[in-house]
């Protein structure tokens, strides 16, 4: 009999330790998960071969890039649900840009316009213009739209739209040389942000290019 009490009260320490284990445990599982960092996208690397021999173009100035979007500056990747109301601008929440998208615009166009010309500030061609020098055209670019746009839960399109001016400074003010709106769309891969992004990455260039065959047109 006595031995069966020491026996007894020997597991007694085993079971609570156990339990105080179990209780522990449970607590931990139930601490807040730090919370998970949004993958950051830009545009990719862009060319990555030189550009072809062609007679260079003439010099441009390139002002900063504005957007109309809601938020200045924001990093966001957004799309629009067409399918239930395409006037709604959502974010995604484990996502965001690596600049805000008027900034990695202004990047990609430098780098598509600057394969044939030199590229400038706008304020340095002002300044050359008021000091009588000889006027260097600026080109002023509008990001308007900038989103993945969904016509299905599965089917989505990255969207682009940007307006750019052409204009030249003079001593007294700008002369308009021309304005045109630019709308490139390509589809996405997959029905999130990765293929978002990476369609808007290449309706960016497309939208580049054309605006650079423009320019050309324009003899600038």
């Amino acid at each position: 009999m006595n031995a069966l009490k020491k026996i007894a009260a020997s597991a007694r320490p085993a079971s609570v330790v156990a339990t105080f284990a179990a209780i522990f445990l449970a607590g931990c599982s139930a601490l807040p998960q730090p919370p998970v960092r949004p993958v950051l996208y830009d545009l990719g690397p862009g060319q990555l071969a030189p550009a072809a021999e062609q007679p260079p173009l003439p010099a441009l100035a390139l002002a900063d890039v504005q957007s109309a979007g809601p938020v200045d500056g924001s990093t966001a990747v957004h799309y629009r649900l067409a399918y239930a109301d395409a006037r709604q601008l959502r974010p995604y929440q484990s996502a965001r840009w690596s600049q805000p998208p008027a900034q990695l615009l202004e990047q990609r166009l430098r780098a598509v316009l600057g394969e044939r010309r030199a590229v400038l500030r706008a304020d340095k061609a002002l300044i050359a213009a008021r000091q009588g020098q000889a006027p260097t055209a600026v080109l002023r670019v509008e990001l308007e739209e900038f989103s993945q746009i969904f016509t299905s839960e599965q089917g989505s399109t990255g969207v682009v739209r940007l307006r750019a001016t052409l204009v030249e400074p003079t001593p007294t003010g700008e002369q308009l040389l021309g304005q045109r709106l630019f709308v490139a769309q390509q589809a996405a891969t997959s029905a999130d942000a990765a293929g978002g992004t990476r369609a808007l990455a290449e309706a960016t260039q497309q939208a580049a290019q054309a605006l650079a065959q423009w320019l050309e047109q324009q003899g600038r």
